[in-house]
């Protein structure tokens, strides 16, 4: 009975994820069809319509590899503030003591219930007009360079760790950023993936943002050249069905490929043997 049990529970979890995985399935399959077939047969093409022809054509119109590259620098920018910011600030409000912590605090979770597209308008004055940075990657990345989720993410992992530790690293004359950078950080690798992951994933698929500030095309992300293309080149080409898929393969690839290398590292690390006795 045991073994028929865990056979029946491999059995549902293998077919959840092949419901899940599907859809990925059938955008790999539908961007590599000559002729498209939008019905359940599609999933299954014979080998003759299989071809590359799709991915040709997007790129011929708007420069995939021109794309990649500025959805790398902008996500890579967003990623490094993100990163730097949340540790140093989520590290301050858990770990240090000082007048109006509490306040402070408060204020993070404060950003959490106001939209972005509130301060769509005001942002774009400031950095478009003011500061003159429109079409540029300082003005995509500005907006985006500290994100309270992950001081919130941080703060709630340092808040895990024994002050033992800290005490300890004071006693033998480490400074903050000493102790942030060898005994923390090296303790709350979960959480800094974690944030990694969930930061990439936001700007590389940002749209809305990128759209306002950007009006040269060989600035744009790849998000925003493929909703260019969507809504005005698209109806043109031979195959459009999957020219978008195409497109969008393209863009989900990179996300995929890092949640698969990093999949195995969320794992909760165990942070109490840093203390003996």
């Amino acid at each position: 009975m045991i073994r028929f049990g865990m056979v029946l529970r491999y059995i549902l979890l293998l077919l959840g994820a092949l419901v899940f995985l599907f859809p990925f399935y059938y955008m790999v399959v539908g961007s590599l069809q000559a002729t498209p077939d939008s019905s359940p047969a599609g999933a299954f093409p014979a080998p003759g319509n299989l071809t590359l022809d799709n991915y040709v054509a997007v790129n011929e119109r708007i420069n995939l590899l021109q794309g990649l590259v500025n959805s790398g620098i902008f996500t890579g920018g967003v990623l490094l503030g993100t990163v730097v910011f949340g540790l140093l600030a989520g590290y301050a409000l858990a770990v240090l003591s000082f007048r109006g912590r509490g306040t402070i605090f408060a204020l993070v979770l404060l950003v959490q219930v106001i939209p972005f597209q509130l301060l769509m308008i005001p942002l774009y004055v400031m950095i478009a007009r003011n500061y003159g940075l429109s079409d540029n990657y300082l003005g995509m990345i500005l907006p985006f360079f500290i994100s309270s989720v992950a001081v919130l993410i941080f703060r709630q992992y340092f808040l895990q760790l024994p002050k033992d530790l800290f005490n300890a690293a004071r006693i033998d004359g480490a400074s903050e950023l000493r102790i942030l950078w060898s005994v923390a950080i090296p303790l709350v690798r979960p959480a800094l993936l974690t944030v990694v992951l969930l930061t990439f994933i936001g700007p590389w698929n940002e749209f809305l943002w990128p759209f306002l500030i950007t009006k040269e095309a060989s600035m744009q992300p790849l998000a925003v050249s493929l909703a260019n293309y969507i809504s005005s080149i698209a109806a043109s080409t031979a195959n459009p069905f999957g020219s978008l898929l195409a497109g969008a393969v393209v863009l989900a690839v990179p996300v995929v490929v890092l949640l698969i290398i990093f999949q195995r590292q969320f794992v909760s690390n165990d942070i109490g043997s840093g203390v003996k006795g």
